[in-house]
């Protein structure tokens, strides 16, 4: 692993791929899987890597902090180059990133997982406000402690989780708060004393409908009560005030303002700014890229992984595992002369936290396809299990460390589309 080039510098690389997170070591790392000649590099800016799912579990006690923490050193894929820095724009004409130091970084084929942006700021007043006034958000690895904080203090009031319009990293983690946060309070005898609201800009509770019945049953149980169609927009941390913009779904709107003793926050989401403005997004600034081969739609040598993909799937870290793989496999077939052979189904897990020792796990796809990983028989999804929180709680995060960074693709083959004898040959390098 080479250190960052000198400023103004060219350099040139089979692959370069963009941002050092989950989706660009898992890719890494499945790419050297199928072919080790190929020269690497990675853009990253950040010394620290975060585990992101286990931030639910900091807020709900069962986690500390640093469980979730590595140094990016360590997990950074040891053939890859490390280009410490961050990308100020592209030149896909060209075959070339910019860094924001001006390096010019040239690739033959480009791979693009930097994640996506927590719009703290669009909500008014929250920035000011966060880690204090009992405003708090497991989306922060510092703000995840505060949560649990919070929830073992209150004993009476009123608590307040929040979830914003959709697109956002891992849509049951707004109310994984709520559960956690409510099956405390009823096990030391407090809940009857807190009043607890779920506000939800969307229209539903949770996407897929198959599972709604199972999390309907814990709303009841924790006597919470949810609002629909109510986007959190300002937050008065000093005097405890939330505002809500609530629409009739009519097309009109009024603002309506809650008194708080706590308040969970999950943030407003969207694309990167270097990726909205550059010629590789969509309309909306999401990379722009086929759902299926995750290859980019006008740019053939350019792939994506992650939250950052235009793809309507469930931004998950468990999609990027399914999905390291697909982009590995079509990446090494391009640099072959071949087709995107490998296929994306639009998997994605959420393992819903809806009580400490069972998680209802949703695991599905494209328009809702339920994709469950094993047979009902050893493990149903659609109702709250202990099997499913031992997954979570104890083998998720060996699997996200010492297996998917590292390539190892347990159950995560690509589906492959059927081949030419090149593309044949590619997956079996």
């Amino acid at each position: 692993m080479s250190n960052k080039p000198s400023q103004n510098s060219f350099q040139q690389y089979d692959v370069v791929i963009v941002g050092g997170g989950a989706g660009g070591q898992a890719v890494a790392a499945s790419l050297h899987k199928r072919d080790s000649s190929l020269s690497l590099a990675i853009i990253e800016p950040t010394d620290e890597h975060y585990y992101q799912p286990g931030w639910t579990m900091v807020g709900g006690g069962i986690f500390n902090a640093g469980q979730t923490k590595r140094c990016m050193a360590d997990v950074m894929h040891k053939k890859a180059t490390w280009i410490k820095s961050s990308v100020n724009s592209f030149r896909p004409e060209k075959n070339e990133v910019i860094t924001k130091d001006n390096d010019v970084i040239a690739y033959q084929a480009l791979i693009i997982a930097p994640g996506l942006k927590l719009d703290w700021g669009a909500i008014e007043g929250l920035e000011e406000t966060l880690g204090k006034n009992g405003v708090t958000s497991n989306y922060r690895y510092d703000l995840a402690p505060y949560t649990w904080e919070l929830v073992q203090d209150l004993k009476k009031g009123k608590a307040l989780f929040t979830q914003p319009p959709m697109p956002i990293k891992c849509a049951g983690a707004p109310q994984k708060a709520l559960y956690l946060s409510c099956d405390h309070w009823l096990k030391k005898g407090k809940l009857s004393d807190i009043d607890v609201h779920f506000h939800n800009a969307g229209p539903v509770l949770f996407g897929v409908a198959d599972y709604v019945p199972a999390l309907e049953k814990y709303i009841e149980k924790y006597n919470a009560d949810v609002h629909f169609n109510e986007n959190l927009i300002k937050v008065d941390g000093p005097n405890k005030k939330a505002t809500f913009r609530v629409s009739d779904g009519e097309g009109k709107a009024k603002d309506v303002e809650v008194d708080f003793d706590m308040l969970h926050v999950c943030p407003p989401q969207t694309a990167h700014d270097f990726i909205k403005n550059s010629p590789l997004s969509n309309e909306a600034g999401w990379l722009n890229v086929n759902q299926e081969t995750l290859q980019h739609v006008d740019y053939g040598n350019i792939f994506g992984l992650g939250d950052i993909i235009s793809a309507p799937n469930a931004k998950t870290a468990a999609a990027v595992r399914k999905q390291a793989p697909v982009v590995a496999h079509n990446v090494v077939s391009y640099l072959m002369g071949g087709q995107s052979a490998a296929i994306y189904e639009g998997y994605g897990s959420c393992p819903l936290t809806v009580e400490r020792g069972k998680i209802v796990l949703a695991e599905f796809g494209y328009g809702g396809t339920l994709q469950p990983t094993l047979p009902t028989s050893m493990l149903n999804g659609l109702k709250p299990t202990k099997r499913a929180w031992f997954l979570k709680e104890k083998l998720l995060p060996w699997m996200y460390f010492d297996l998917m960074l590292k390539g190892h693709e347990l159950l995560a083959k690509p589906k492959t589309l059927a081949q030419t004898p090149m593309l044949h040959e590619t997956s079996s390098r």
